[in-house]
This record gives C-alpha cells, sequence and structure tokens, in this order.
C-alpha cells in the first residue's frame, strides 16, 4: 500500500478540529487510522496489528487516561451521573443546546443522556463559560466521564 501522507494530515487535522481520538477511513482494502490516544496495540478485523500514525511535526497527544483524570480534576468539570447515549441537540439535525464559547446559567441544559430509553437532561450546576465540549453527539458515555468543561 502506497502511503498517502497528505491524506495522513488531512485526518490529524480533522482530529485537532473536532477532539476526536481516533479516525479511521477505508478504500477498498486499504485503511488509514490516525490515533491521537495510544493504549497499546489494536488489531483490524484480522489483517494484523495496527499502530497510531504520528507524523513530524505532528505530536502525540497523552493517553485518554491521563486526559480524562486531568479534566475530571477541574473544578468547572460536568461528570456524566449514569451510562447512556449522549445527545448534544434536542432532536437530530438540530442545533446543540450550548457549544464550546457558549455562556450558561444554573439549570440550563447542556445535553440529554438517554438510559433505557428514558431522556435524562443533563443541567448546568454553575453558571460559566463552556470551554470544551469532550464528547461528541449519540456516542456512549459512562458512569463518570468527563462531558464538559465549564469555567
Amino acid at each position: 500500500m502506497k502511503i498517502d501522507k497528505a491524506a495522513i494530515r488531512q485526518l490529524a487535522e480533522l482530529l485537532d478540529e473536532t477532539s476526536l481520538t481516533e479516525i479511521e477511513v477505508a478504500d477498498g482494502d486499504a485503511k488509514i487510522r490516525v490515533s491521537r490516544a495510544t493504549s497499546g496495540v489494536s488489531y483490524a478485523s484480522g489483517h494484523g496489528p495496527v499502530f497510531p500514525i504520528s507524523e513530524p511535526g505532528i505530536p502525540m497527544t497523552p493517553t485518554m487516561d491521563l486526559a480524562h483524570s486531568t479534566a475530571a480534576q477541574h473544578p468547572g468539570a460536568v461528570i456524566s451521573p449514569m451510562v447512556g447515549t449522549a445527545y448534544l441537540s434536542g432532536e437530530p439535525g438540530k442545533p446543540p443546546f450550548v457549544s464550546k464559547g457558549s455562556s450558561v446559567k444554573v439549570g440550563d441544559t447542556l445535553m440529554i443522556i438517554e438510559a433505557m430509553k428514558v431522556m435524562n437532561p443533563i443541567k448546568a450546576e454553575k453558571a460559566g463559560i463552556v470551554k470544551q465540549v469532550l464528547i461528541e453527539d449519540a456516542r456512549p458515555v459512562e458512569f463518570g466521564d468527563v462531558l464538559m468543561i465549564i469555567e
């Protein structure tokens, strides 16, 4: 397989823009996976080990455990109170309740976590500005995950 450095750079930029930790694209049998979080070697559906790719000049970030523990210590961390699926807006295609830079008041809805077919609003416990949204829309979250940072 010929390595397409431009595609790798584009995927790395997409990671930065979206706060994703990993992205994989496939074209037929050819696959490219770019990952910022390294926690060992993973295996891609019987094709052998997949190692994270780091282009020179594109630094790798620490593992999610370190990032999570740092974010969890932040006084403005919004922590998931349950296991479920997080939704950043009330309906598909609608704008998110809040986004990076949004001003929030105590009691404002930040997102919804669906758990056992029940939609649970996650409300702001403090007023401030949303500095980071650490989850993606319609993705699973675990109890204790840091969802966002409000300062």
